[in-house]
C-alpha cells in the first residue's frame, strides 16, 4: 500500500467530474477514527445507490391485528387483547400466538412510538345509562397509557377507541394492549376482528 501527500485534489481543466475508485475497488474509506468529514455549506449530497447507517430505520417496526374471530370480553374486567395476527413485523419481536406481546429486540433500545386502535361491539341500553370503553397500553405489565371513551346514546352502538404512546424502552421491556369495558347491560362484549379495525402498532423513533 502506498501513500500519496497532498493539500488538494482536482479535476483536470474542462472537466468537472471527478471519480473515486473505478474497476479494482469495493470499498473506499474516508478519514479514520476520530477525524471529521465536513461537508462545507451550499453543497449537494446526491444519492443514487443505497445509504446505511445514516440515522434511524424506524425498525424494529410492527402491525399487530385481531384476526380469524372476535375475541370476547367480559364486563366490567380489565382483559388482555389477544391480537393473533400480523400485517407486518420487521424483527419477528411481537409475539401473535402466546403471549401478544412486542419484545425489545437484542441491541434495539430507544424511543419507541405505540399506537392502538380497538373495535368493541356491541353495547346497548337506554338513553341515560351509559356504558364505556377505555383502551389501555402496558409496559412490563403496568399501565402507562389510557383513554376513556363514553357513550350515553339509546340502542344498540359498536365503540370505537384509540391511544398512543411514546416510550423509552430498553431490550427486553415489552408492550401489550389491554381494555377495560363497562356497559348498563352488564354482558360480555367481543373486539372486532373485522378489517384489522381492532390493531396494535409500533415503531422505533430514535437510540
Amino acid at each position: 500500500m502506498s501513500t500519496i501527500e497532498t493539500n488538494t485534489i482536482d479535476t483536470i481543466s474542462g472537466s468537472a467530474t471527478m471519480q473515486v475508485g473505478s474497476t479494482n475497488t469495493s470499498t473506499i474509506n474516508i478519514g479514520v477514527s476520530g477525524d471529521t468529514v465536513n461537508i462545507p455549506a451550499g453543497v449537494t449530497i446526491a444519492n443514487a445507490g443505497t445509504a446505511t447507517g445514516f440515522g434511524d430505520a424506524n425498525s424494529p417496526a410492527f402491525r399487530a391485528i385481531r384476526t380469524s374471530s372476535n375475541q370476547s370480553i367480559t364486563n366490567a374486567t380489565t382483559t388482555k387483547i389477544q391480537f393473533n395476527g400480523e400485517d407486518f413485523d420487521t424483527d419477528n419481536a411481537f409475539d401473535s400466538s402466546t403471549n401478544y406481546r412486542f419484545t425489545v429486540p437484542s441491541g434495539e433500545a430507544g424511543k419507541y412510538f405505540f399506537n392502538m386502535r380497538v373495535l368493541v361491539n356491541s353495547f346497548s341500553g337506554g338513553t341515560g345509562a351509559g356504558y364505556y370503553i377505555k383502551p389501555m397500553i402496558y409496559k412490563n405489565g403496568s399501565v402507562v397509557q389510557q383513554f376513556q371513551y363514553y357513550d350515553f346514546r339509546a340502542g344498540a352502538k359498536d365503540m370505537y377507541g384509540n391511544v398512543s404512546v411514546f416510550l423509552n424502552l430498553s431490550v427486553s421491556d415489552y408492550v401489550e394492549g389491554y381494555i377495560y369495558n363497562s356497559s348498563a347491560d352488564s354482558s360480555a362484549k367481543d373486539i372486532d376482528d373485522y378489517l384489522g379495525f381492532s390493531c396494535l402498532e409500533g415503531f422505533k423513533v430514535t437510540t
